[in-house]
């Protein structure tokens, strides 16, 4: 390997976050955050002063961004409805409102495909090894794979309908206003 085509591509694993500035490492560091964590601990990860993490933590939670939870030491976690939210806004500021129904009609064809197929009203419902032993056509890999998009579909489609619902919403409030 040349050493322009280890300088272009990504940083080792264990370093991802070397190149950026301490806020982006603090940023990053609680992107893979999983549960609650110490300043310190979070500061060590993103290779910074931990006075200088909780700096940024303390804007992050007023950001919304993580959820601060009192104690000693004070622990911080990823708030996953703040990047939720932001998702939604995303897909409402990238499609239209016809862009967005008509992918909100494409997953709920999807979806209703996989209610008649497995004969359930949701993945949850469904006991997989059963459909496995039941098919003639799906293993059980095909079933838990089925069962994995169908709950991402679901998901997606949620997304997809709120964004709609903001889209048309923010459309309202212009032709009023």
């Amino acid at each position: 390997m040349s050493e322009t085509d280890a300088a272009d591509g990504p940083p080792p694993f264990e370093d991802a976050f070397s190149s950026d500035d301490v806020e982006q490492r603090i940023y990053g560091t609680i992107l893979q955050t999983r549960e609650p964590t110490t300043a310190s601990a979070i500061a060590d990860s993103a290779d910074c002063d931990p006075k200088t993490a909780r700096k940024y933590l303390g804007w992050f939670d007023d950001l919304g961004i993580v959820t601060r939870h009192d104690g000693h030491p004070a622990t911080y976690e990823r708030n996953d409805a703040y990047f939720e939210w932001r998702r939604i806004n995303q897909l409402a500021a990238d499609h239209s409102v016809e862009d967005l129904q008509d992918r909100v009609r494409e997953l709920t064809t999807r979806i209703t495909e996989y209610e008649t197929t497995y004969d359930a009203a949701s993945p949850a419902a469904v006991d997989s090894v059963a459909a496995a032993e039941d098919s003639d056509e799906r293993t059980i890999d095909d079933v838990y794979s089925d069962l994995a998009d169908w709950a991402t579909a679901r998901e997606e489609r949620d997304r997809y309908e709120r964004a709609r619902q903001q889209r048309t919403g923010g459309e309202r409030e212009q032709a009023s206003g």
